[in-house]
């Protein structure tokens, strides 16, 4: 299930990263805020203790939390979409 359907059911998404894969998080976040999709709830960065498999010692990872809720017209813009979509697969077909 991809992150805007599972928005439309649950009307928010947590996303949340360790280490490297932060930056990852946050691209996704700002595509749907810049898009129109989504709007930060809230935001929160911590660090995780982890044991680190290669060195066999503790190690500390930062961490992020991004909570999205939904546009007002969230619904609007999903169903241009969803009809963006469907007129490119008749033109396909044809």
């Amino acid at each position: 299930m991809d992150l805007q359907r599972y928005m439309q059911q649950y009307n928010e998404v947590e996303l949340s990263a360790l280490g490297m894969a932060i930056s990852t998080v946050v691209s996704v976040a700002e595509i749907l805020k810049n898009n129109g999709f989504a709007v930060e709830k809230k935001i929160m960065t911590s660090t995780v203790d982890m044991k680190d498999e290669s060195r066999g010692r503790p190690v500390q990872k930062a961490k992020i939390e991004i909570v999205l809720g939904k546009t007002a017209k969230f619904d609007e813009l999903m169903a241009a979409q969803a009809e963006e979509r469907g007129n490119g697969d008749v033109d396909m077909q044809t």
